[in-house]
C-alpha cells in the first residue's frame, strides 16, 4: 500500500467516525460526553481526555445528564449521557490550553 491510498483510508476512517458519532447522537438525542468529542472530530483517545475535562466542569455547570449504560466489548459499563444543549453549556465554562481542543470546545459549545 503506498503513502497515498494509506492517507486516503485514514481520511476516510476519521470521517467515517466523526458522522457515525454524530448520527447517534442525532438517533437517541443524547450522548456520552466522549460520543459528543468524536462527533465534533477528536479521536478517540483525544475524545476520552477532553471527555474526562468535560465531567469535572459538568459539576460546575450544574449539568447532571441522564444516567444510561454503556455496552461495549462484551462488557456494560455505566455512563452518563448527554443532551447537545447540555454539552454546550458544560463547553461554555471549558478552558483547553491545547488548540486542537480550543476548535473542538468551540464547536461543542456552537452544537446546541
Amino acid at each position: 500500500m503506498n503513502a497515498k491510498a494509506r492517507t486516503a483510508r485514514q481520511t476516510l476512517r476519521d470521517r467515517t467516525r466523526t458522522q457515525r458519532a454524530a448520527a447517534r447522537i442525532n438517533r437517541r438525542g443524547t450522548g456520552t460526553l466522549a460520543t459528543h468529542c468524536i462527533a465534533a472530530g477528536l479521536g478517540p483517545r483525544e475524545a476520552r481526555t477532553v471527555a474526562s475535562s468535560l465531567r469535572k466542569n459538568a459539576a460546575k455547570a450544574n449539568v447532571t445528564g441522564t444516567p444510561g449504560i454503556s455496552y461495549t466489548h462484551g462488557r456494560a459499563r455505566t455512563c452518563t449521557r448527554f443532551t447537545p444543549a447540555e454539552v454546550a453549556r458544560i463547553a461554555v465554562i471549558y478552558r483547553p490550553r491545547k488548540p486542537a481542543y480550543k476548535a473542538v470546545a468551540a464547536r461543542l459549545a456552537l452544537a446546541a
